[in-house]
């Protein structure tokens, strides 16, 4: 099997390929523009096997893409690629609309050609998977969960990128038979996880002893998806489900914002029990919350369970867990985007009446 990956320095793209070619042996091109997000030491487990490789390209570019399809010959292409934080996007739209429309369009238009010239039985198993995100549907109320005939309702730049890409993936089936597959995740969290996030910026803030933000009060509800589960999900859905279906993949974990950097920091109490900075829910501030904040997200996973038999292995408390001991554990990975890269400045304010963080820091 061969399966081109696009955005596979990505946090969740390498753990794709990881898995897809460390542990279920799959030749794998990854194909990633290398933003800021990006980093090819997360492949450093697979990036001598010879069944992976990389090119650096951008999806925006047809003729590189195309020419990439043609010489890699891939059996699937698993979809990426995108720009991801809600905060950017508030910030500068621009760059959303760029990759995660246009770069999902020509990638589109790249897939139908490649696939059109396949011989007729491999026409027949090709499949473009598109990865998408939850935010899509907007925001829930205190009950019910996402299921995948839920209205579009985006709130942010992001989510509306997102959902605008989601749409031109189904046009693409329902107008011209492309053979594709979508998915819809809630909030993935792990290793090698770019610290602008809630969850690796709280563990980093933490282990420097700086103050933890947490937006408006802490009262935001996410349904967490490690990582990991979530590649296994993908591959389940890429190599088993019918061309044309989506699926919804979460972690039926809902927790608030503020029970989640609590979790943390007594999760760091524990495994640093001579820190100075002991403990750690000292450090929880509040700030101003962010422009068009979605209340809640949960995910109804009923029918890749059902249909596919994919549940998630990992409980959030298992999950966190391995999550702060792999930050605790490898720093040579996350001090140089620390020290150099990002060192959790507060985004998306552009709206205006943001105002800075609140005065009145919480001290537990």
């Amino acid at each position: 099997m061969k399966v081109l990956v696009t955005g596979g320095a990505g946090f969740i793209g390498s753990a794709v390929c990881r898995l897809f070619v460390g542990e279920l042996g799959f030749e794998v091109l990854n194909v990633d523009k290398l933003t800021y997000a990006a980093d090819p030491r997360s492949l450093r487990a697979v990036a001598e096997d010879p069944r992976y490789s990389f090119r650096r390209a951008d999806i925006c570019d047809g003729n590189a893409i195309g020419a990439l399809l043609k010489d890699f010959a891939p059996d699937a292409i698993l979809h990426l690629a995108a720009e991801t934080h809600v905060d950017r996007s508030i910030d500068a739209p621009a760059p959303f609309l760029k990759t995660n429309v246009e770069g999902t369009y020509v990638l589109l238009e790249a897939a139908l050609t490649y696939w059109r010239r396949l011989p007729a039985e491999r026409a027949r198993r090709f499949r473009f998977h598109h990865v998408s995100t939850d935010e899509v549907f907007g925001s829930l109320g205190e009950a019910g969960k996402f299921t995948e005939t839920s209205p579009y309702r985006p709130n942010s730049p992001y989510s509306a990128s997102k959902a605008a890409a989601d749409h031109l993936v189904r046009a693409w089936r329902e107008t011209y038979g492309l053979p594709t597959l979508m998915s819809n995740c809630s909030n993935n969290y792990g290793p090698f996880h770019f610290p602008e996030k809630l969850i690796p910026l709280a563990i980093l803030k933490a282990l420097s002893g700086e103050p933890i933000p947490v937006y408006g009060r802490g009262e935001h509800i996410r349904d967490w998806l490690y990582v990991e589960d979530h590649a296994r999900g993908l591959a389940t859905i890429l190599f088993e489900a019918p061309a044309g279906e989506s699926y919804n993949l979460g972690g039926g974990a809902e927790r608030t914002n503020l029970e989640v950097v609590t979790s943390i920091c007594r999760l760091i109490d524990e495994l640093l029990p001579d820190s100075l900075h002991r403990p750690h829910e000292r450090l929880i501030s509040f700030v101003a919350d962010r422009p068009g904040h979605d209340r809640r997200y949960a995910m109804d996973i009923a029918k890749a369970a059902g249909g596919l038999g994919w549940r998630p292995r990992e409980t959030f408390e298992s999950g966190l867990r391995k999550t702060v001991s792999w930050y605790l554990e490898n720093r040579w990975w996350w001090e140089e985007i620390w020290s150099r890269r990002y060192r959790g400045e507060r985004l998306g304010r552009a709206r205006e009446g943001v105002e800075g963080e609140d005065t009145n820091p919480r001290a537990p």
